[in-house]
């Protein structure tokens, strides 16, 4: 039972920094239709800025809020050179876009900080650790959970009541329509962008924190998986892609516990298994919907 309460608890850490990174992609595709696989790019663009300002002497909460603030804006810079001018150029166009976008952003920052890892240095009280039924649990840990989940629901509150939150809801369902009301769809895509950036930067910050090291490929298998749980949750839905996320962490963490030693290093191989049955009987997802855009 304890083996099982430890292993429940590191599927829920692992399933919250994907959730935060998934809840982008959706946000931006339910907008846009479009898969922005730089998204992944965005954890590490977080995790070097606060690597950064905490080597000038500037401190782990300022760093953070700087860190987040400079990766709002480099999302939204991206979206404005990259995407916006071949918004109408088809979704591959728009596919090859991004996966440049990432191996441009990947390559620079190899280029500028070097393919050693790096460590980053958390305040002390971050490591702490209580018991939870016997199982030792971080303070890290505990914070992961619940930022992932008080973001979903701030999201979702946003997406409701904010005049910005309402307009993004509109293109979603019609954009067509929402363009004859004057919605400025720039503004919207701009906001999703910025939401997605902000939460995958956050993402970063405890991913690193927590495991004390990172590196210019941070991102990618980040992303990748993320993105594999906002569809397996049904792309386009805030708590779909977060519910992919768990059910993905949840797998990959008991398939590593549970499975012979001989077999674990093939444990992402029955996760992806699960995955295909999963779009095999529900091609959008467990809360995705197979409604069209206009």
């Amino acid at each position: 039972m304890v083996f099982f309460v430890g292993e429940l608890i590191s599927a829920l850490k692992l399933g919250s920094i994907y959730a935060l990174v998934a809840i982008g992609y959706s946000i931006v595709y339910s907008i846009m239709g479009m898969i922005n696989f730089a998204h992944g790019e965005l954890l590490m663009i977080a995790t070097y800025a606060l690597w950064v300002f905490m080597n000038m002497g500037i401190g782990f909460w300022p760093g953070s809020f700087l860190a987040i603030a400079l990766t709002v804006c480099a999302g939204i810079l991206i979206e404005r050179i990259a995407y916006r001018p071949i918004r109408n150029d088809g979704e591959s166009v728009q596919i090859i876009s991004s996966l440049a976008v990432s191996i441009f952003l990947e390559s620079m920052c190899r280029a500028i900080f070097n393919a050693s890892g790096k460590a980053l240095i958390i305040p002390a009280y971050f490591s702490k650790t209580f018991k939870i039924l016997q199982t030792n649990v971080s303070v890290i840990d505990l914070v992961t959970f619940i930022l992932a989940i008080g973001m979903t629901a701030a999201v979702s509150i946003f997406l409701k009541k904010a005049k910005i939150g309402k307009a993004m809801r509109a293109v979603e369902d019609n954009p067509t329509a929402s363009d004859l009301m004057g919605i400025d769809r720039d503004k919207v895509i701009m906001a999703a962008f910025a939401i997605g950036s902000l939460l995958a930067a956050i993402a970063g910050i405890l991913y690193s924190g927590k495991y004390t090291s990172f590196n210019y490929d941070m991102g990618f298998m980040l992303g990748v998986k993320a993105f594999i749980a906002a569809v397996l949750g049904g792309l386009g839905s805030i708590y779909g892609a977060v519910l992919g996320s768990y059910l993905m962490a949840v797998l990959e963490v008991f398939f590593a516990g549970y499975l012979p030693d001989s077999i674990t290093a093939y444990q992402t191989v029955f996760v992806f298994m699960v995955l295909i049955v999963v779009l095999l009987v529900r091609p959008e997802g467990i809360l995705g919907s197979s409604v069209k855009r206009s």
